[in-house]
C-alpha cells in the first residue's frame, strides 16, 4: 500500500483550529445579538406607585379623589355587559350538509375536449 504524503500533525491542527474558530464566532454572534436587543429595547419609564399596601386585601384609604359613577354611566356599563354576555348576534346553524349531485358528466372534468381532433389516414 502506498501511503499518501500527508502531514497528520498539520491536519489535526487545522481541524482543531477550525472548530475553535467556529465556536468563538458563535459566542461573538450571541453577544452581538444581545447588544442589538439592548439597543432596540423601547425606553418607556413606568411611574411607580407611591403608596404600597401591606396586603392584597388591605383596605384603601379614602381620598377626596375617589371615583363616583353616575346613574347613566352605571346603566351604560350594565347594558354593555348584558349585550356582551347574552350575545346579541345571529345564531349560526351548526349542522353542515354536503349535497350530492346526481349528474356524473360535466364538461369541466371531461378529457374529451382537451384532446386534439387530428384524423390521420
Amino acid at each position: 500500500m502506498i501511503m499518501l504524503a500527508t502531514n497528520w500533525t498539520h491536519v489535526w491542527m487545522v481541524t482543531i483550529l477550525g472548530f475553535c474558530l467556529v465556536f468563538l464566532l458563535l459566542v461573538v454572534l450571541i453577544y452581538i445579538l444581545k447588544l442589538f436587543g439592548f439597543i432596540m429595547r423601547p425606553r418607556i419609564k413606568v411611574a411607580k406607585p407611591t403608596e404600597v399596601h401591606e396586603a392584597v386585601g388591605a383596605p384603601r384609604k379614602e381620598t377626596s379623589e375617589s371615583i363616583t359613577l353616575t346613574a347613566e354611566a352605571t346603566a351604560a356599563i350594565a347594558t354593555a355587559l348584558h349585550l356582551y354576555y347574552n350575545g346579541v348576534h345571529d345564531e349560526e346553524p351548526t349542522q353542515v350538509t354536503i349535497k350530492k349531485i346526481e349528474r356524473r358528466y360535466s364538461p369541466w372534468n371531461s378529457k374529451l375536449y382537451g384532446m386534439n381532433n387530428l384524423h390521420r389516414n
